[in-house]
């Protein structure tokens, strides 16, 4: 499957050792887009676009969360998973991400990509399941309708 990523974090470093750790994971064939604050992600963000986000919370400009909030609030934006990779330990914070924002996952740093399989397992499934009906509609039935991708 391949995806198109957008990474957000204000530190280069940071971009490249998440984009490193999801291509050593194997959940897909990436290609990157990378931010360097919320405010440079929203400028990034196109639905249309980008299949997943990967955002950390504490950066100028925009943090992470605000992003999310704001990202959600265009159209279409509900169906791209946002995942925040961030050193925020806190309860409180990982609710505010998930529940307040609508983070659909959280992955504390320092992360492993053992870690990325773990967590993005249920997103990736989503994400593959979203985009089978498309490559199955040219399939050899002409179909693709709800049940060609049950028996896989």
């Amino acid at each position: 499957m391949n995806l198109t990523a957008l990474v957000i974090d204000d530190s280069r470093v940071m971009r490249n050792m998440v984009m490193q750790a999801l291509q050593k994971a194997r959940l897909a064939e990436f290609t990157f887009l990378e931010a360097q604050d919320g405010a440079d992600g929203l400028t990034k963000f196109d639905p249309k676009t980008i299949d997943i986000c990967f955002v950390d919370w504490n950066m100028p400009n925009m943090t992470g969360v605000e992003f999310v909030k704001k990202a959600r609030s265009t159209g279409g934006a509900f169906e791209v998973p946002m995942v925040m990779v961030t050193s925020e330990r806190a309860v409180s914070k990982i609710e505010e991400a998930l529940n307040a924002a609508g983070a659909d996952a959280y992955i504390c740093k320092p992360f492993t990509p053992e870690d990325m399989q773990v967590k993005l397992q249920k997103i990736m499934h989503k994400l593959e399941t979203k985009k089978q009906p498309a490559a199955a509609a040219g399939g050899a039935n002409g179909g693709g309708g709800f049940f060609s991708g049950l028996f896989n």
